[in-house]
């Protein structure tokens, strides 16, 4: 019995889907993995066989044709009860190998599709159709907000779709020692009385830090004692810098890629993020689970997770007044508690063992459909 799972990168693997993995090795099934970049070793340490693909996330990259050529001979050569993909591009290269095969079942989780209220047209009239042609050969359909189910349901039939409470987050495991919280502001050069925000995301275009930045100035005259975490890496990083070096910007620290980020959610008062497209965000979920108030933008996936005067404040994009009023009002301390405390509550459905039995219901159906 084998199972594969498979997106364009082992990091969203490794970042999402190993608890599934798991899942299935512990009910005695051969577990492959299929993808390309850093930490294939994690997956290999976890007893998962790996098979590099070389999938590039645009569309129309010759390297796409390479990668469906591999997909195709691994499907003759392996047969696997079911294959579990992520991420658009590969999604639909995995789909476009396996529509030949007359062995096991296919799922795709959709982790936000590229047509949504708001996108462009070109979204629409370019993924829209792809999605509608590679649903064919697609058993079942999983959405992780309510938009894209709603979406969902005009690629394929009610029964071939699920709605589920995103990937997974694993539940508070506690506080952090004050010696361990000074250790960590002394390290960033960040004094005990700071308020953190924290900024957790892949640095591009479409996280829109470039809107929190345009109104940071106003922010730390609202309150000095606001310091700001840019969490990530990404094409972006040398923009992003620059922009603070013109600006004169004070008191934003750059981290880039960190293993360390639930101790750093720790100590740290507000979680923001202000993209432009979501599918549901795991580190907005992990703010939630650690008690922290959240200032995000009116998107798909952020405002499934944040109700606006509730756990924080759901600003539209690139509104700067909703953005500094909502950082005004969170200087206040017992707001902030207050919000932490009720987005603890709400986050509870999202909670990995909950989320791991709907993927199970899935799962089980599919195998032991004909």
């Amino acid at each position: 019995m084998k199972v594969l799972f498979v997106a364009s990168v082992y990091r969203h693997l490794t970042s999402f889907h190993v608890p599934y993995m798991s899942y299935f090795q512990e009910k005695g099934y051969e577990v492959w993995a299929v993808g390309n970049g850093d930490d294939k070793e994690i997956l290999e340490l976890n007893n998962i066989k790996c098979i590099d693909i070389p999938f590039s996330r645009n569309p129309i990259n010759i390297s796409n044709i390479s990668a469906y050529n591999l997909l195709k001979k691994t499907f003759q050569e392996q047969h696997f009860d079911l294959i579990h993909v992520h991420t658009p591009v590969a999604a639909v290269i995995t789909r476009l190998a396996f529509k030949d095969s007359d062995f096991g079942k296919l799922i795709y989780t959709a982790h936000g599709f590229h047509f949504f209220k708001g996108a462009p047209l070109k979204n629409w009239l370019i993924y829209y159709p792809i999605e509608k042609f590679a649903a064919k050969w697609t058993d079942h359909l999983i959405t992780i907000n309510k938009e894209d189910y709603i979406n969902a349901r005009k690629l394929l039939p009610i029964e071939k779709v699920s709605l589920v409470h995103g990937v997974g987050v694993e539940d508070s495991n506690g506080t952090i020692s004050s010696e361990k919280r000074l250790e960590l502001l002394r390290s960033m050069n960040i004094k005990p009385d700071a308020i953190i925000i924290s900024y957790i995301a892949e640095l591009n275009d479409n996280k829109n830090h470039q809107f929190l930045l345009k109104n940071w100035e106003v922010i730390k005259k609202i309150n000095p004692l606001y310091e700001l975490l840019i969490i990530g890496t990404g094409e972006k990083n040398k923009e992003l810098k620059k922009i603070v070096l013109e600006e004169k910007l004070k008191d934003i620290h750059f981290l880039g890629y960190r293993r360390d980020v639930n101790e750093l959610l720790k100590i740290t008062d507000i979680v923001t993020l202000l993209s432009k497209r979501e599918g549901l965000p795991k580190s907005i979920m992990e703010a939630m689970v650690n008690g922290k108030p959240c200032v995000v933008s009116n998107t798909r996936g952020l405002r499934d997770l944040v109700k606006s005067n509730k756990n924080g404040f759901v600003v539209d994009l690139n509104d700067d007044s909703q953005l500094v009023n909502a950082f005004s009002s969170l200087a206040d301390a017992n707001l902030r508690a207050k919000m932490g405390f009720l987005g603890q509550e709400l986050i509870q459905p999202f909670i990995k063992e909950s989320v791991l039995k709907e993927y199970i219901e899935i799962y089980s159906k599919q195998l032991n459909s004909k």
